[in-house]
C-alpha cells in the first residue's frame, strides 16, 4: 500500500475524534528547534462547518484495533480497509507537511494494536522523532487508557496535549456499546496524567503537557440525560483538572449488532450541552444549578443561561451600577469581557442607559434583566413569559422541526 492510500484512510479514520484543539500551550521554541513554536499566539486555527478544528494533521497511526466498541468506524468487527504507518513514515509526512505550511500542527490518535502499550510506544516514537528534528510546532496525541505510566509520562515530554476519551458518561453505557472498557481504567490514566503535570509545574526542570489534558464525550449513544453528562463533565473538571471536555453527538456511522435501533443524535443538542459546559467553565454555575431530576435536559429553544434567568426571575431586573462580577455573569447576554467593561467605567463614574451604547455593551438578551441607574431597558421585565418569546431561537425551532424532536 502506498502513501497516499495510507493518508487517505487513516485521515477518514480520524475525523470523528473532536478532542481536538491547538491552542493553550506554553511550551517555548528551543534553539535546537528548526521549525515552529508551540506558543498560543503562534498557532492559527481554522474551522470546518460543524465547528471541528481542521488546524492540525489529524490522523490515526493506525485504524487497527483489538476492540469493537459500537460507536466507533475502526471497531475490530467492521470490514473495511485497513493501515497503518511505520512511525518513520509519519515523522516524514508531517514534517513535509508543516514545512509545506499546509499545517499548523499534529493530532495523533490510534486505534490500540496490538496491545496498548506497544501502541503507546510507537506515538512516543513519532512525537520523539519529530522533536530530535526540530519540529517546534503543536502537538496533540490521545493516551492510551491501561497503559504503562511510565508511558503516559514519556509521551507527555514531547506533546503539547494530550487526551484520554471518556468516551461515555456511565459505566452502564459502556458495558452496553464497549464491553471491554471500563470507567475506572480510563479515570485511572487520566489522574496519573494530572499527578505528571503537577509534578511538573513543581519542578523547574521539567515539562510535562503544558497544554494540559482533554477528552471526549459521545452524547445520545447510550440514553443519558444532558444531566447526566454535565454532571459527568463537573465531576472531571474537579477531580482531573481538565482543560476542557468534548462532547461529540453520536453518528451511527456503520450498522451495530450491539446497537441497531440508536438514532444520530442532533447537533443542536451538542451545541447546548456546550453551552452549558461554558457556563460550568467560565460563568461560576453549578451543574445542579442548571439541570435537576424534574428537568433533566436543556430546552432546546432557549440557550441554558436564558432558561436558568427565567427559571429564577426572582433576582431580576438586575441594576448593573450596584450587582457584583459574579451577579452580573449571570445575566443572559453579558460575557466575562463584557462584565469587565461594566466593572471598569463604573469605578469612575455611575453608569447611565446612554453610556451603554458607547461601551458598546451587547443589550439584545439582557435588556430584559436589567436597570440602569434605576431605569428598565426592555419591556415585558414584569413577564418571563413574554420575555421567553422574545429569546426563543428560531433556528433552533427550525432543526427540531427538521430532525423531528430532540432526544
Amino acid at each position: 500500500m502506498n502513501i497516499q492510500d495510507k493518508i487517505r484512510i487513516l485521515t477518514e479514520g480520524a475525523k470523528y475524534d473532536v478532542s481536538c484543539s491547538s491552542s493553550g500551550s506554553k511550551r517555548s521554541r528551543k534553539k535546537s528547534d528548526i521549525m515552529g513554536n508551540a506558543h498560543p499566539s503562534g498557532i492559527c486555527h481554522s474551522w470546518s462547518e460543524d465547528g471541528r478544528c481542521i488546524s492540525l494533521l489529524k490522523i490515526l497511526l493506525t485504524n487497527k484495533c483489538i476492540f469493537d466498541c459500537t460507536y466507533c468506524i475502526n471497531r475490530r468487527s467492521q470490514c473495511s480497509e485497513r493501515a497503518e504507518f511505520t512511525s518513520e513514515e509519519l515523522i516524514e509526512i508531517t514534517w513535509e507537511f508543516y514545512r509545506r505550511n499546509y499545517i499548523e500542527g499534529l493530532f495523533l490518535s490510534s486505534g490500540i494494536y496490538p496491545s496498548p502499550d506497544e501502541t503507546m510506544e510507537k506515538c512516543i516514537a513519532v512525537l520523539k522523532g519529530l522533536r530530535q528534528r526540530g519540529f517546534g510546532g503543536y502537538i496533540h496525541s490521545k493516551g492510551i487508557p491501561g497503559a504503562d505510566p511510565l508511558l503516559l509520562r514519556e509521551m507527555g515530554k514531547y506533546a503539547d496535549r494530550m487526551s484520554i476519551n471518556i468516551e461515555l458518561p456511565t459505566q452502564k453505557g459502556l458495558l452496553a456499546l464497549a464491553p471491554q472498557k471500563k470507567v475506572e481504567v480510563i479515570e485511572t490514566s487520566m489522574m496519573r496524567l494530572k499527578e505528571e503535570m503537577l509534578e511538573a509545574r513543581e519542578s523547574k526542570h521539567k515539562v510535562c503537557i503544558p497544554g494540559g489534558q482533554s477528552t471526549q464525550m459521545i452524547i445520545g449513544a447510550s440514553g443519558e440525560t444532558d444531566r447526566e453528562i454535565i454532571t459527568k463533565a463537573e465531576s472531571l473538571y474537579q477531580k482531573m483538572s481538565l482543560k476542557r471536555v468534548y462532547y461529540s453527538a453520536f453518528i451511527p456511522v456503520l450498522p451495530s449488532p450491539l446497537a441497531p435501533d440508536i438514532k444520530e443524535a442532533p447537533l443542536l443538542r451538542e451545541h447546548r450541552i456546550y453551552q452549558g459546559d461554558f457556563l460550568l467553565r467560565f460563568y461560576g454555575f453549578q451543574g445542579k444549578e442548571l439541570l435537576n431530576k424534574e428537568n433533566p435536559n436543556f430546552n432546546p429553544s432557549i440557550d441554558p443561561k436564558a432558561h436558568w434567568a427565567l427559571e429564577h426571575f426572582d433576582l431580576f431586573p438586575m441594576e448593573i451600577n450596584r450587582v457584583s462580577y459574579e451577579e452580573l455573569l449571570r445575566i443572559p447576554g453579558f460575557g466575562p469581557r463584557t462584565v469587565q467593561k461594566i466593572l471598569g467605567a463604573r469605578k469612575l463614574a455611575p453608569l447611565k442607559p446612554d453610556d451603554l451604547k458607547s461601551l458598546k455593551i451587547p443589550l439584545k438578551r439582557a435588556k430584559y434583566f436589567i436597570t440602569v441607574g434605576g431605569r428598565a431597558m426592555g419591556l415585558f421585565q414584569d413577564n418571563p413569559e413574554m420575555i421567553r418569546e422574545k429569546l426563543i431561537d428560531p433556528i433552533a425551532i427550525e432543526q427540531l422541526s427538521f430532525f423531528g424532536g430532540y432526544s
